[in-house]
């Protein structure tokens, strides 16, 4: 065999490896700590909002200027995986959401601390589109489930750094907290960079029920289909934005305090791991589209029932329930991604994917805290949430039907 023979043979031998397997754990911690930049800005927005003296709405805008940076910085990173490998883009990620988080902590108004909270963001995607693509290539058998661990750790973040934020924010202010977060993520999450220096395997192209093109793209274009995902990702994250973003606050409006919105965050997200795990085994089975509507359904019920309990006990139980009902939805657009489109295209267009998604959550952040100050209550944007959420049902029932129809007429003519 020539060297080229041997090297691809050895690159086909590392897809479902004991190595993958270790190299996924080792994507989840650096995700763990590299989405700090999703979760942060949730506990220290009451905060900010009474140190800076303004309404809820200019309150939410650092929360959405992180997400703008997290999807715009997604697409870049994701290109830069494509070219160089994971290591190049996780760490310049850790580099920029390190510096970010400083600056946030020195911000003298509100603007500063917006533009601090894009670079937050940029930094926070290198350790997430592009991990989630990375761990695509490594498995063939699992990658559903491999997707869905490798995009865990934006969750397990979510569980474990609310109640430590909350505590550090209580005990030192939110400034010195923000300190202390840059420096963290600068000295850990560099060296686990360096662990993943081992270039992907992407030269695998398999031909099978996941094989990146033998499902072809629903007898639509490409880019007709990544624009249906776009809109189907917007819709269904401006949903799922109002409680993640707003518990924290809603939780102060009732009077239970801002503890206990940390809590009920921790307890979402916490369960979401579970339904993002559940749900990249039941892609495997079922296939992305199929998974994600179930996804999206069951967020739609969540949603409902926010608009009909606010008691403490009762809202505890609803947030655990949305995580565990929509923690899966996410990941399934990378899976969909692999399942439609060519593998040497999925840091890109995985990255697109969840760019758009991302602008859900920017959107949703916002408009939710948009629609506080006018109503003065939160009911209206759960309402509007929901509304959102119908939208991405109708897209992705229009593309499962599309592939039904697609897999009967090949089933037809075989």
């Amino acid at each position: 065999m020539t060297p080229a023979q041997l090297a691809g043979r050895a690159s086909m031998d590392a897809v479902d490896s004991t190595y993958a397997w270790i190299r996924l754990g080792v994507a989840l911690v650096l995700g763990t700590i590299g989405s700090a930049g999703m979760w942060s800005y949730v506990v220290a927005l009451p905060p900010v909002q009474a140190d800076f003296g303004i309404d809820r709405g200019a309150a939410s805008v650092p929360y959405t200027m992180a997400m703008m940076g997290f999807a715009f910085g997604g697409v870049a990173m994701g290109r830069l995986a494509d070219r160089f490998g994971i290591v190049f883009p996780a760490i310049l990620g850790s580099v920029l959401l390190g510096g970010g988080y400083v600056a946030a902590s020195y911000a003298p108004n509100i603007w500063t601390l917006d533009a601090a909270h894009f670079l937050i963001g940029v930094g926070a995607s290198g350790t997430f589109g592009p991990i989630i693509s990375d761990m695509s290539h490594w498995f063939r058998k699992r990658r559903g489930i491999a997707i869905a661990i490798a995009s865990s750790g934006n969750y397990l973040s979510g569980a474990v750094w609310p109640p430590i934020i909350q505590y550090f924010i209580e005990t030192s202010g939110w400034r010195a907290t923000h300190l202390g977060i840059g420096i963290l993520c600068i000295i850990t999450m560099i060296p686990l960079a360096l662990m993943m220096r081992r270039r992907s395997p992407i030269e695998h192209v398999e031909i099978g029920a996941t094989g990146g093109t033998a499902r072809g793209t629903l007898s639509l274009k490409p880019n007709t289909l990544q624009a249906l995902l776009a809109i189907g990702g917007i819709a269904c994250c401006v949903a799922m934005a109002m409680p993640q973003v707003h518990i924290v606050a809603y939780c102060g409006d009732l009077g239970y305090g801002p503890a206990r919105g940390a809590e009920m965050l921790s307890l979402m997200l916490g369960l979401g791991l579970i339904a993002r795990v559940a749900s990249g085994s039941i892609a495997d089975k079922i296939g992305g589209l199929s998974a994600l509507m179930i996804g999206s359904a069951l967020q739609a019920f969540a949603l409902l029932l926010y608009l009909g309990f606010n008691g403490l006990t009762s809202l505890y139980i609803v947030s655990g329930l949305f995580g565990l009902f929509q923690g899966g939805i996410i990941p399934m657009y990378a899976v969909i991604v692999r399942e439609y489109f060519p593998p040497k295209d999925a840091g890109v267009r995985t990255g697109i994917a969840l760019m758009f998604a991302l602008f859900g959550m920017a959107l949703g952040g916002w408009m939710s805290g948009a629609i506080f100050d006018l109503t003065g209550s939160y009911r209206a944007a759960f309402a509007n949430g929901f509304l959102w959420n119908l939208l991405n049902l109708a897209i992705i029932g229009w593309l499962l039907l599309r592939s039904r129809a697609g897999m009967s007429g090949r089933l037809a003519t075989a």
